[in-house]
């Protein structure tokens, strides 16, 4: 894939301000995509838009198809009459600094199910017809997410693996009287996806008309308790219960003596493999209805994974075992007619990878601040050193923020000694150039952007010169992630202004 010189911002659309207690897909967003466009940028980058399960985490979601329904936007279902505005004055008053996961699902939540028992009442034809061939249209894996979600509501939330045996393995007839027993609440179901769905697809249109192009974000591996996995056990190493026989994660390293165990199921890439990679098809296919580019998650796992036994406590005891490779990508390609994708390709990489990477001209990543540590210049992953064909990051979602990176407290960085972080610190300025770090982050940015990568990526947090509070992701960290909210007004006229014109200026403008 030939990459034009371009650059964009990293959000995701749960950040977005608001009245309503998370970033939604509405006014606020199409004011976003005008203000990326007033910053001469191309792309929006977002993080998987599936609804959100364990840690309210993008990358932990019942299902790889869906939409997340936290998203839709109030103010456009009372536009359409959908939703009444008293029932808007009725909402709780909620934070707009940052997501409260616990007080906003079951707020919007109860708003949603109100609006889907009156959508009979309240739709227009069109839109009920809309609806009905959305219906037929996703069939495929509309019908099992509906009733997976159904069924874990009738389970009090409880993960698939300990619903009542007759709907864990999918007996035929008990999921028929299923269907009839929750028939209303499977119907609240795909209509939420349907709001989802019209919603997004009018916001995609409305940034394509602006000249924006979003790139999406597809996990490797699923959540265990999804819709994917209870409808497809075939496609996953399980037991006879359903229960992962082997999981992911990623070896120890200079990061984790034990590891990283991430517990999602791992494929059997062989069946995959007899049904020509069906369902990665269908997956990729369905993501690239919604968005235009796809960074393709720990692309390193496609050429070899980490396989750890499911009865580990840590990732010490597993080991390598080689992926689908250059097969999958060949399948996906052919299908496509391209392969539209990202190679998320950080970390401790090896030439296989690289070379899978590279038979198939995918652009790979690479990250400022992984690049000053002293890993980064021992691997000569310096600034300099960064291939054309790559997407060049200050910081994905996984990072601190530039400020936050930079400033951190030697004695509470738990990663790093102080001596290293006064080190890196000195090392970035000597890069620079610079004397002081008053501004170091728009210096980073001018840095990426003048970078020979053909893409420059920004969180937006970044751009706001904002420290850790406004951290989207600590990996490890088991609660208070991705709660951050952009503030109304953050995005000032003069910062715009110089974003465009730094983009106009490194020859990354439309």
């Amino acid at each position: 894939m030939t990459l034009p010189r371009v650059s964009g911002i990293l959000l995701h659309p749960t950040s977005l301000p608001g009245p309503w207690g998370i970033g939604e897909i509405g006014p606020q967003a199409e004011t976003f995509i005008r203000d990326l466009a007033a910053m001469r940028q191309q792309f929006w980058q977002v993080l998987p838009l599936g609804p959100t399960g364990y840690g309210d985490s993008p990358y932990q979601s019942f299902s790889s198809f869906a939409g997340n329904p936290l998203l839709i936007s109030f103010d456009r279902l009372a536009a359409e009459g959908l939703l009444s505005k008293t029932a808007l004055k009725k909402f709780p008053r909620l934070s707009d600094e940052h997501v409260d996961f616990g007080a906003v699902i079951p707020a919007r939540l109860a708003v949603l199910r109100a609006v889907c028992r009156a959508f009979a009442r309240r739709a227009p034809a069109q839109m009920k017809q809309a609806f009905e061939k959305f219906c037929t249209h996703h069939a495929d894996w509309l019908d099992d997410y509906a009733l997976f979600m159904a069924l874990k509501e009738l389970h009090d939330g409880k993960p698939w693996t300990e619903w009542a045996p007759k709907f864990a393995q999918r007996e035929a007839k008990a999921l028929q009287l299923a269907q009839q027993k929750c028939r209303a609440t499977i119907r609240e179901i795909k209509i939420q996806q349907f709001l989802f769905e019209r919603q997004w697809q009018a916001l995609h249109q409305y940034a394509q008309r602006h000249g924006i192009r979003i790139i999406g974000d597809v996990p490797i591996f699923v959540a265990q308790d999804s819709a994917d996995v209870w409808a497809h056990p075939e496609l996953f190493a399980l037991d006879a219960s359903g229960r992962p026989t082997v999981v992911a994660g990623v070896p120890p390293d200079y990061f984790s003596a034990t590891g990283q165990l991430w517990g999602n199921p791992l494929y059997r890439w062989d069946v995959h493999a007899q049904t020509g990679y069906a369902w990665w098809l269908a997956r990729l296919r369905r993501t690239l209805e919604l968005v235009d580019l796809v960074r393709l998650d720990h692309f390193r796992g496609f050429e070899a994974y980490w396989e750890i036994p499911a009865d580990e406590p840590t990732a010490v005891n597993g080991h390598w075992v080689k992926g689908p490779g250059a097969q999958f990508f060949a399948a996906i390609r052919d299908a496509l007619g391209g392969l539209p994708l990202i190679a998320e390709d950080l970390g401790l990489i090896t030439d296989e990878v690289h070379a899978l990477r590279d038979q198939f001209a995918l652009p790979g990543m690479r990250v400022l601040q992984f690049s000053f540590g002293h890993l980064g210049r021992e691997a000569q992953l310096l600034p300099t050193a960064y291939p054309e064909n790559t997407v060049v990051y200050t910081g994905t979602h996984d990072n601190d923020t530039l400020r936050g990176w930079f400033c951190s407290d030697p004695e509470r960085d738990g990663t790093r000694s102080a001596e290293a972080v006064c080190a890196e610190r000195h090392y970035v300025l000597d890069y620079l150039k610079k004397s002081d770090d008053c501004e170091i982050h728009w210096d980073l940015i001018e840095l990426a952007f003048h970078n020979q990568a053909r893409i420059a990526i920004v969180p937006l947090q970044d751009v706001l010169g904002l420290g850790s509070e406004a951290r989207m992701n600590t990996p490890g960290q088991p609660a208070g992630n991705w709660q951050w909210r952009v503030r109304t007004g953050a995005l000032t006229s003069a910062l715009r202004q110089r974003l465009a014109k730094l983009t106009t200026a490194t020859g990354r403008a439309r």
